[in-house]
């Protein structure tokens, strides 16, 4: 495709995102996150009603898997007698996977150098819960792709990352409950005039992280895409999109509704054409961990903190919440 010559406006913006790209950090200690100084533009209406798709609106898991329910995991405790919640007890430091470029969900405020958002809030929360101190935390940033691996390995506590749950990641991490509900839109040039999910992607070049949902869709229908170009992290599409490099990018709305907070030259196009429900990966031998996780959101929900932490992050650009998704738990 012919690159682009970006105006003034885009390419000061384009700085200010490559100030943002993933560094792939080995790990930074945390600080009482704080609230950014910049407030997010609002999101369109399409991005808005594509978060509260479910499957109802006919919409699919990512994985397209109907043998499983995602959405269920361990009943909650508040024990902290198990093996894994006693290990970290005894290092004194939750070690958590995250991100650092994902705006409002994990990002690094340039202003401050501290990681924050939604994401980060549950961190600490449940720091707060097991060690009694919510600033006892080990960021490790964690690309897309190695967010498995990471947990498998032993090299994370929890990866806290817009992690959709599906039945195939099942097979090899475990999940606290919901969190969150996403869906996958697309993000494109606002000169684009794409009206639909097929019309942004129909012959174009389409942008995707690697090891995403986002991915896996693609691969199981492209939807007339030409190309797909895979890259570490969400926030590198937009860095291309922004050099003409790729036409598109496809991931989910509550990612892409903080990309066109950051570059108002582009925009969120849907609605959703999957579901995207987050939770927190844990390894598969630690259920005392998983167990202890869902109570900490079960508090968080109860308490009303889920709410203060979207109206904090998130209701600028996706609008006025309906609540957290309800807790499910295994039998």
């Amino acid at each position: 495709m012919t690159r682009r010559h970006l105006p003034r406006r885009a390419r000061t913006l384009l700085l200010a995102t490559a100030l943002l790209a993933p560094l792939a950090l080995a790990g930074a200690a945390s600080g009482a996150p704080e609230r950014p100084a910049a407030s997010a533009s609002t999101a369109t209406a399409t991005a808005t009603a594509g978060l509260r798709a479910d499957a109802a609106t006919g919409a699919t898991t990512a994985t397209g898997a109907t043998d499983c329910d995602p959405t269920k995991s361990l009943p909650p405790s508040s024990s902290d007698s198990g093996p894994a919640v006693s290990a970290i007890r005894k290092r004194g430091v939750l070690i958590a996977g995250v991100d650092q470029n994902n705006y409002h969900w994990g990002f690094r405020d340039p202003s401050t150098g501290q990681v924050e958002g939604f994401d980060i809030d549950l961190v600490h929360a449940i720091a707060q819960a097991i060690l009694g101190d919510p600033n006892k935390v080990q960021f490790k940033m964690v690309p897309t792709a190695d967010r498995i691996e990471a947990v498998k390995s032993g090299e994370v506590d929890l990866i806290a990352r817009t992690m959709t749950i599906t039945c195939d990641r099942l097979g090899d991490v475990a999940f606290s409950t919901v969190y969150f509900q996403a869906g996958q839109q697309v993000v494109v040039p606002k000169a684009a005039k794409a009206k639909s999910v097929d019309d942004a992607l129909k012959g174009k070049t389409v942008c995707v992280s690697s090891a995403s949902t986002a991915q896996d869709e693609l691969g199981q229908n492209p939807r007339g895409a030409a190309a797909v170009k895979v890259v570490g992290n969400d926030l590198d599409c937009l860095v291309l999109m922004q050099l003409g490099q790729v036409d598109a990018t496809l991931t989910d709305n509550a990612i892409a509704v903080g990309q066109a907070a950051q570059d108002p030259t582009v925009q969120v196009v849907g609605p959703a054409i999957t579901n995207e429900p987050y939770g927190i990966a844990m390894a598969k031998n630690a259920p005392d961990l998983v167990a202890r996780v869902n109570q900490v959101l079960a508090d968080y929900r109860s308490s009303g903190a889920w709410q203060a932490g979207y109206d904090k992050w998130l209701a600028a650009y996706l609008g006025p919440s309906a609540g957290p998704p309800p807790a499910h738990y295994l039998p």
